[in-house]
């Protein structure tokens, strides 16, 4: 890794994050389901299939524009299982608490879990909590584990991306990374972002009938789009080419990014899909996601690309061309 300690950009979802990941973690474990770095392993226990994934989250602030640390772990959990073709039943809830830390936010904090995994249908299950003293952790910290059925006819591999395959999206880019900046910063006005903080599942759940035309799903969290994109080309025979006129963004996300002079194909979403697909379902897709609130200003992007192998092209608005690289350095800590 080229560093004698952990910064906080090994946590941004981006060059550092792979670096520590692929050199640390994966030479000792992954030999088994963590190998392909999925957002949730692939198991199998008798005659069932199962989807298992863990998330920790040390966001702060705690609350922020459109939801708090509690709704955001419920809906990271359960997307990182849609996204992996499951549909999420039962979930953990481990919190550490640090000492001082006001019990009328933690009961917010509660609430939103428990009005979250009932909009998502799913089952706070088991859970631990610990205590540690003041000056220990940022107030709250929140693990959790989520357990789901392998909803049938999915088979989302990289290598079965083709030239021509579509890249589709459900929402706007960059919201939470935005909102947790905004509220970071202590930017108040109209125009402040607020967090996408929302689940997923009933959009992957809504179109299994097109399973077989699907290829591969994720949610653009931390590192945003650039950084799936680029996971999903590297090392493959194929590019993907998107298009900036065709990215949605909303407006006061856009506003904050052209204030502060950030790229929002590196900004984190919390409820956006990223999914690609081939040319033949695509308009299927969207136009069944776009009856959905959480779909309905989904979009077509992009197309896969029989060349620049292992890159990711943005064509500008005016016709230009540039490399959409993964991001390098610290971004946005602390988003999820």
């Amino acid at each position: 890794m080229n560093h004698d300690h952990i910064l906080l950009a090994h946590g941004g979802g981006g060059r550092l994050s792979h670096q520590l990941i692929t050199q640390e973690i994966l030479t000792r474990f992954g030999s088994g389901p963590l190998a392909s770095l999925p957002d949730a392993a692939a198991l199998e226990l008798d005659s069932s299939r199962i989807r298992f994934t863990t998330d920790g989250f040390v966001v702060q602030p705690l609350e922020f524009p459109g939801g708090n640390i509690g709704d955001l772990a419920v809906h990271g959990t359960v997307n990182d299982l849609a996204v992996s073709g499951a549909r999420p039943r039962w979930l953990s809830l481990g919190l550490i608490l640090e000492e001082g830390l006001p019990l009328t936010l933690l009961r917010r904090v509660l609430d939103s879990v428990q009005r979250a995994a009932a909009d998502c249908g799913v089952i706070v299950a088991t859970g631990d909590t610990k205590v540690v003293r003041r000056g220990q952790c940022d107030g709250l910290y929140i693990t959790s584990s989520g357990i789901g059925e392998a909803l049938p006819g999915f088979d989302l591999r990289l290598d079965r991306i083709l030239p021509g395959d579509r890249i589709l999206v459900s929402g706007p880019l960059g919201d939470h990374g935005a909102a947790i900046l905004a509220a970071r910063e202590g930017f108040e006005n109209f125009h402040t972002p607020v967090s996408d903080s929302r689940p997923v599942h009933r959009l992957v759940e809504g179109v299994a009938s097109l399973a077989w035309g699907i290829r591969f799903m994720r949610d653009p969290t931390r590192g945003g789009l650039a950084t799936v994109l680029n996971e999903m080309t590297t090392g493959q025979d194929f590019g993907m080419l998107i298009r900036a006129r065709e990215l949605p963004f909303s407006p006061g996300t856009a506003a904050l990014a052209e204030m502060m002079g950030l790229d929002l194909l590196h900004v984190a979403s919390e409820g956006c899909l990223v999914m690609v697909c081939a040319a033949e379902v695509a308009e299927a897709i969207l136009e069944f996601w776009r009856t959905l609130p959480e779909g309905e200003k989904a979009r077509a992007i992009g197309v896969v690309t029989a060349d620049q192998a292992g890159r990711v092209i943005l064509e500008s608005a005016i016709g230009g061309l540039r490399v959409v690289d993964v991001p390098s350095g610290e971004l946005l800590p602390r988003i999820c």
